[in-house]
């Protein structure tokens, strides 16, 4: 009895959260890795050599692999689960950092990055809708806010093992990071919405009152009621339907799809808020840490030192952040931590361009390692959780695979973007021109963001869709809708009816 009381259904979703914050952790061992394997990796005796270009390339050849990742966790997210889908993510993250360990040339390096951005793309996509799904409303935001954490911590720990060690050992210990993160994977449960969404539906009220508890019957009721008359419109649907019926009928879905303000009104949000995030600095710090040190604070300040000072304020940021996002609006977070950032990218730009031209009556490496923690702390405490907790509360059942990976693609391709440019951006640009760009992109999107995001804080994710909808969904409207969804996934088993897409 005792041990039932120890272990609540609040410490079941900080265990299932552990397992998918340690795989999106992965986001920022991979990120700070580069700023240890690059300026290692430049010495003259680098056992493999590296030019400018080829360093662009190691730090950037995420963005496409993240795109390939985007697509391929989908249907795999769908159809055979999230837990699933979780476990098929580390695969590549794992065999990434074996290749890294055992490089001897730049190929080796770009194959095990390219295997470790497939593994971020997985992660990215599926990390924000797993645990939206593990979770209470009451605590989603804090749990999703643990993602950001988990990544601070992990670009903490790259950066400080490559400062006391060589960057193949470094990949070592990040390796069994991930493999520990397998191992909790491994012994988490299925979400409760996708096993309902299955049919599967007293395996998914055990698992729910097991992460949950019995406090949240009215959401469960809920989801299986919906789930039911969902399941049994697609079952009604599979019966006798010729292959061109269903192309037919599948390709009437799609047309009917990208029209409903439920599917490409939360898209459209998530590829501005994902861009912001992307521009907002939080990749360019982590994989061009020395180079943007020695820009803003000279040489004579000592580097290394400040690096790791700045990824413990980044920890210590995010952690206040689950505190505040906990009890502040999305909206109200969303607004302060963003004029924060564009006042540092405009801020950092004035100093390095009057600092260029020796316009500065005073000067001291102190005020550069302040504008920089300031920039750190609007990234640490709202653009790096915030488009993590708002992506796993916007998203509709019907569609959250295929719109979250779908809205991903803009993430990767301007991850790819801003950390390929940087290079060139400081070299022709300098710091200021290149901040002034940033400041540029991120004001751009947050006004759009903003003007179409509604409140999420503490509402269910059927809350949610319903707003962007207009209104609930109707029993007929569901029947509707699923009979044409299922044309493409649907089989005789009505217990294992299609999975969402």
């Amino acid at each position: 009895m005792g041990k039932k009381q120890f272990i609540t259904p609040f410490k079941k979703q900080c265990f299932v959260t552990l397992g998918v914050s340690l795989n999106v952790a992965g986001h920022g061992l991979v990120m700070g890795f580069a700023a240890i394997l690059l300026p290692q990796l430049r010495q003259p005796d680098s056992i493999i050599p590296i030019d400018d270009s080829s360093g662009s390339w190691i730090a950037s050849i995420l963005g496409f692999a993240l795109l390939g990742g985007n697509f391929i966790v989908a249907p795999i997210m769908a159809k055979y689960g999230r837990r699933t889908a979780n476990l098929v993510s580390l695969m590549p993250m794992i065999v990434g950092w074996f290749c890294i360990i055992t490089a001897t040339n730049i190929t080796a390096l770009l194959i095990g990055r390219f295997f470790q951005g497939l593994a971020m793309g997985m992660s990215a996509t599926l990390g924000p809708v797993l645990i939206g799904e593990y979770t209470s409303p009451t605590n989603r935001g804090a749990f999703l806010t643990t993602i950001s954490l988990s990544i601070a911590t992990a670009v903490l720990t790259v950066h400080t093992l490559g400062s006391y060690l060589v960057w193949q050992t470094a990949a070592l210990v990040c390796a069994c990071i991930t493999f520990v993160d397998l191992i909790i994977v491994i012994y988490s449960p299925e979400s409760p919405s996708w096993l309902a969404d299955q049919g599967r539906y007293e395996e998914s009220e055990r698992v729910f009152r097991w992460l949950r508890g019995d406090g949240e019957e009215d959401e469960l009721q809920r989801m299986i009621e919906t789930s039911v008359i969902v399941n049994e419109s697609k079952a009604a649907a599979n019966i006798s339907q010729s292959f061109s019926k269903r192309f037919k009928s599948q390709i009437a879905y799609i047309g009917s799809t990208i029209k409903k303000k439920s599917f490409y009104k939360p898209i459209f949000i998530m590829i501005h808020i994902y861009t912001l995030s992307q521009w907002a600095g939080a990749n360019i710090l982590a994989a061009y840490t020395i180079d943007i040190f020695t820009n803003v604070i000279g040489t004579e300040a000592n580097i290394s030192l400040i690096v790791i000072t700045l990824d413990a304020q980044r920890i210590i940021s995010n952690s206040i952040g689950v505190y505040v996002i906990k009890k502040t609006k999305r909206k109200t977070i969303f607004l302060i931590t963003t004029a924060i950032n564009i006042f540092a990218f405009l801020t950092i730009a004035a100093y390095t361009y009057s600092k260029s031209k020796n316009m500065l009556p005073f000067d001291h490496p102190l005020i550069g390692i302040l504008l920089i923690h300031l920039h750190m702390l609007s990234i640490a405490m709202g653009t790096v959780p915030l488009p993590f907790i708002i992506a796993g509360e916007i998203f509709p059942l019907e569609y959250r695979s295929l719109a979250g990976g779908f809205s991903m693609v803009f993430m990767s391709t301007n991850l790819f973007i801003t950390v390929k440019t940087v290079p060139y951006l400081f070299k022709n640009l300098g710091i200021h021109g290149a901040y002034l760009i940033y400041a540029a992109v991120v004001g751009y999107c947050f006004v759009v963001a903003w003007w179409f995001l509604p409140e999420t804080k503490d509402r269910t994710l059927q809350e949610i869709e319903d707003e962007f909808r207009g209104r609930p969904m109707s029993p007929e409207e569901l029947k509707s809708t699923q009979s044409l969804t299922s044309l493409k996934y649907a089989n005789k088993d009505r217990r294992c009816s299609s999975p969402v897409v």
